[in-house]
């Protein structure tokens, strides 16, 4: 497998217009202003990549913050969007909403995988976001903040839940290696956000 059929591009998605916990918020929000102009910079950088390296595919998770984030570099290399449950948002145990599933969130930031509690095994649900990855070699793949945590903390081998703190339309690299395993090649650009 060549160099750009072993590498993975993870991309956060570009500030949503509304997060959780906000009064009315939308559930499935798409990008306010500056999301739009994160998603059109983080298209530029990956188009801008040598061809050798450069996305041949482009995957998201199918909420709509990270389609929009994803529809620049679609448009800029010609390639359609491929949706991909399987690195879409952690799910919150039901009957969350609200402030009550931003404070379930960030008690979950504070712990290993085993350690959240909720209706799922979220170490599974952590690996099978890090094994989803891996089967999209050359894609430029479209997700979340803790997906992203999810993925590096495979390739690190670290159970902890925050990894690093992805910026919105952060570039996170990865490598596949023999036998479906992930390499952390190049974390994305840190910042502090919501996370939504």
């Amino acid at each position: 497998m060549g160099d750009i059929m072993r590498t993975v591009h993870l991309i956060r998605h570009g500030k949503p217009i509304s997060n959780w916990g906000e009064v009315g918020a939308d559930p499935d929000p798409g990008l306010d202003a500056q999301g739009i102009s994160q998603a059109e910079e983080a298209a530029q950088v990956l188009a801008a990549l040598p061809e050798d390296a450069r996305p041949v595919r482009i995957v998201s998770s199918p909420l709509r913050r990270c389609r929009e984030t994803a529809e620049p570099l679609s448009r800029l290399l010609g390639l359609p969007v491929e949706i991909e449950p399987g690195v879409a948002e952690i799910p919150s145990p039901k009957g969350l909403a609200g402030g009550a599933r931003t404070d379930w969130l960030r008690g979950a930031f504070s712990k290993t995988w085993r350690e959240i509690e909720g209706d799922i095994d979220y170490a599974l649900w952590a690996a099978n976001v890090a094994r989803t990855v891996a089967q999209h070699p050359g894609a430029a793949v479209f997700s979340h903040f803790v997906s992203i945590n999810a993925a590096a903390s495979f390739a690190l081998q670290n159970e902890l839940v925050v990894q690093f703190e992805p910026g919105h339309a952060s570039i996170t690299r990865f490598q596949i290696e023999p036998g479906g395993g992930l390499l952390l090649v190049e974390k994305g650009r840190s910042a502090v956000t919501q996370v939504l």
